[in-house]
């Protein structure tokens, strides 16, 4: 077994016996183990009472977080003639159409976020096996196939958060950094969970939200009581 760090040993130790705490307590401990020399990123992971293989059990969904990401997030756009132009006025980083399918096929994808108008569909489907296993691929329930790319686009770069369920049940996002004030942190933890909440399918039973964890990039995480995520 890999000898551990005394940074990572200390991280550890501080936590020991730190289970089921309420959002703000994690959110001080996760803020005083990230002592990397980068501002880490505070990231969110619930496991939920789903089996997303099955349709009416898929959860999906996208939340603007209260005070952003922290994160500077790079936006690509299939679009053209005036959507295009409205998407480069916007700030989107890339804008094209087969040009920009070519570049992707081609295995450079360099963006975090995709938006297509509906007139490009078309080609972005094309696109499917590759943009759809890095949760990349547009889609009009997230709001990102739309006519209003201008929202669209200051949206992703203003905080908006897409989530979706893994194979396990498992939620995971980003929701902050660690030199986000605490206050602000709980704030964008309590609105992801939320949304997540009010995203339950149709299919799932019994308990919804089994358990909730809070962790830094680099540091170890603590779990969190789901009553207080929810404010129940």
């Amino acid at each position: 077994m890999a000898k551990l760090g005394k940074r990572t040993r200390a991280a550890r130790e501080a936590l020991v016996g730190k289970t089921d705490v309420t959002v703000e307590e994690a959110v001080s401990l996760i803020k005083g183990n990230a002592t990397s020399k980068f501002d880490e990123t505070v990231e969110i992971a619930m496991c939920l009472g789903v089996d997303p293989r099955h349709a009416d059990q898929m959860v999906r969904g996208v939340v603007s977080l209260p005070n952003g990401t922290g994160k500077t997030v790079r936006v690509a756009v299939f679009a053209r003639g005036p959507k295009a132009e409205e998407a480069q006025a916007a700030g989107a980083d890339i804008v094209g159409a087969e040009d920009l399918m070519e570049t992707i096929q081609s295995g450079k994808i360099e963006f975090d976020r995709c938006i297509a108008t509906p007139d490009m569909m078309p080609i972005v489907g094309r696109l499917g096996k590759i943009l759809g296993p890095r949760n990349l691929m547009p889609n009009p329930k997230v709001g990102t196939v739309t006519m209003d790319v201008k929202a669209a686009v200051e949206a992703a770069k203003g905080g908006e958060v897409q989530f979706k369920a893994e194979k396990a049940g498992v939620v995971h996002a980003g929701v902050g950094k660690a030199s986000f004030d605490e206050a602000k942190l709980v704030e964008n933890v309590r609105a992801f969970v939320d949304a997540v909440s009010k995203a339950k399918p149709s299919g799932a039973k019994g308990a919804y939200m089994k358990k909730i964890a809070l962790s830094s990039t680099m540091g170890p995480g603590v779990t969190v009581s789901v009553d207080s995520a929810t404010g129940n």
